[in-house]
């Protein structure tokens, strides 16, 4: 049967090749169904969308984040004028629905999870009655979708990716996933992650991103305060949600010993040496951890005071290293608190922590957080725009003419923070720096996969992202294609077919 389906990950730069596979297209391959035939699936990142397959009543759904919601917008426009019904659907479609019929076309638009509603949606499209919003609200852990990795194009991913938890109980302010997907922890069933898993594996995967907004969702302070609380009732569901994550983990273990996990997790779990211990028996071996600042001032004005910052947040990421665990920190610039000096200090900081990986980004005010609601109040009084779009729309302008920086500094200009970001990707991933930290891995193969995928990952988001030359931009999007084709090779393993499922071990976790 001739896919009617379309599912499609917006991208303006297309690299052949990616790091991880965007989980939520083949979710939804997997909640299409085979009533329709199989959906075509089409992630921009690898190559450009063809709109030569798209045919007069077909269902098209884009899923669009704040910052491929243009593209996104773009492809919609197009499907539509060829006669497709257009629908769409995550983070910022659940934000801006209004905004997705305005620019995008939108016959519908799904707000919230689309795991259980998206067939009624192809539904009521190939009846021709589609409504403006479907609200597939917040679903249980127990009925995510798993995914369809059967249609994965092959060898066009490094990493896998597997979800075991949506929410997070944090309320940092640059941050909307407390705000879309919940404070409360939805926990997957370990069987069902650890069947997904052992899919992948069968087809080639060795490295699996485990995609949660927050995989330590219970701290032991969590622990401690409910534990001074009059009412257990508290107290007993964290237990059950700790004991779910170390469930989980002893599975893990029984895996393959070449699988490597990568997930995010806060920065507490350093304090927690038996959930490390235990992520280091799953596998676990890589945790992407918000630093955001690496001041007191900074964390402040991040509201992320559960963090530490200068010698003890050294000491505090050298327990991951410790521990087994490899630290992509990520870091926030152009906050209130900076100065010229944050960004050399924030890199040697990241160097003596012994960071495996860091980023640098840009403050941005992204709709759904608290930072873009005070940020918006503001310039909503003052009216600015670019082209004629209001700069609270920033998503909205031409990539080549919207601002790297939206908030005026008190002490540097919006050019000082730009050239100091470019240079701190620059030092922490120079070849010098690159190569002395692949000695985390001893074969020479693997060294050389490090440094590819260092210099790759740079290219990517600090090389794509920060210049303001498109020349530039193009240049690294040539570069991080090249070194995509060679890393893809370095990553994926010989299918394991025949692997069993694991058999589940007694547990007896102290929480």
């Amino acid at each position: 049967m001739t896919s009617r389906v379309h599912l499609i990950n917006p991208s303006d730069i297309s690299f052949g090749v990616a790091v991880i596979t965007p989980r939520w297209l083949y979710v939804l391959a997997a909640a299409t169904g085979n009533r329709w035939g199989d959906p075509r699936i089409v992630d921009e990142t690898l190559e450009p969308m063809d709109f030569e397959t798209i045919a007069k009543g077909d269902v098209v759904g884009i899923g669009i984040h704040t910052g491929n919601a243009m593209r996104g917008y773009e492809i919609g426009r197009m499907a539509r004028a060829r006669g497709a019904w257009v629908v769409y659907g995550g983070i910022h479609a659940t934000l801006f629905a209004d905004e997705a019929r305005t620019n995008g076309e939108a016959h519908a638009v799904v707000r919230g999870d689309g795991d259980l509603i998206w067939p009624k949606v192809i539904e009521d499209c190939f009846n021709g009655q589609p409504k403006p919003v479907y609200e597939g609200g917040r679903i249980d852990g127990e009925q995510f979708m798993p995914a369809r990795w059967d249609l994965l194009p092959e060898r066009s991913y490094m990493w896998a990716s597997v979800q075991t938890v949506r929410g997070c109980p944090k309320h940092c302010s640059f941050c909307s996933v407390w705000r879309t997907d919940g404070q409360e922890p939805r926990q997957r069933a370990v069987d069902m992650v650890v069947r997904e898993i052992v899919e992948l594996r069968r087809l080639g995967f060795r490295f699996i991103a485990l995609a949660d907004d927050n995989f330590y969702p219970v701290t032991l302070d969590d622990l401690a305060q409910a534990r001074r609380r009059s009412d257990t009732s508290r107290l007993h569901e964290l237990e059950a949600l700790r004991e779910e994550r170390f469930e989980l983990m002893a599975r893990l273990a029984q895996l393959p010993d070449d699988l490597v996990f990568y997930t995010q997790i806060t920065m507490e779990a350093a304090e927690d040496p038996e959930f490390l211990k235990a992520m280091k028996r799953a596998h676990i071996l890589g945790a992407l951890v918000g630093i955001e600042s690496v001041t007191a001032a900074g964390l402040k004005d991040v509201y992320k005071g559960f963090n530490l910052a200068g010698e003890d947040l050294v000491a505090r990421l050298r327990a991951f290293r410790r521990h087994g665990i490899h630290v992509l920190g990520s870091f926030i610039f152009g906050l209130p608190s900076d100065d010229r000096q944050t960004f050399e200090t924030t890199v040697a900081l990241a160097e003596r922590a012994d960071l495996t990986f860091a980023q640098f980004v840009l403050l941005t005010p992204f709709p759904g957080t608290v930072d873009f609601e005070k940020w918006a109040t503001k310039e909503n009084q003052l009216g600015t725009a670019v082209d004629g779009v209001p700069i609270t729309q920033h998503w909205l302008i031409p990539q080549s003419k919207r601002p790297k920086l939206y908030t005026p500094h008190p002490t540097m200009s919006l050019e000082e923070i730009r050239v100091g970001t470019q240079h701190a990707w620059d030092r922490f991933y120079s070849w010098s720096q690159v190569w002395r930290r692949s000695r985390v891995v001893q074969s020479l193969r693997a060294r050389i996969a490090f440094v590819l995928i260092s210099k790759m990952y740079r290219q990517m988001y600090a090389g794509t992202g920060i210049a303001t030359d498109s020349a530039r931009v193009q240049r690294s999007a040539r570069w991080a294609r090249l070194m995509g084709k060679a890393c893809r090779r370095l990553f994926l393993g010989k299918p394991m077919p025949e692997l069993a499922m694991p058999i589940a071990p007694s547990m007896d976790v102290a929480t």
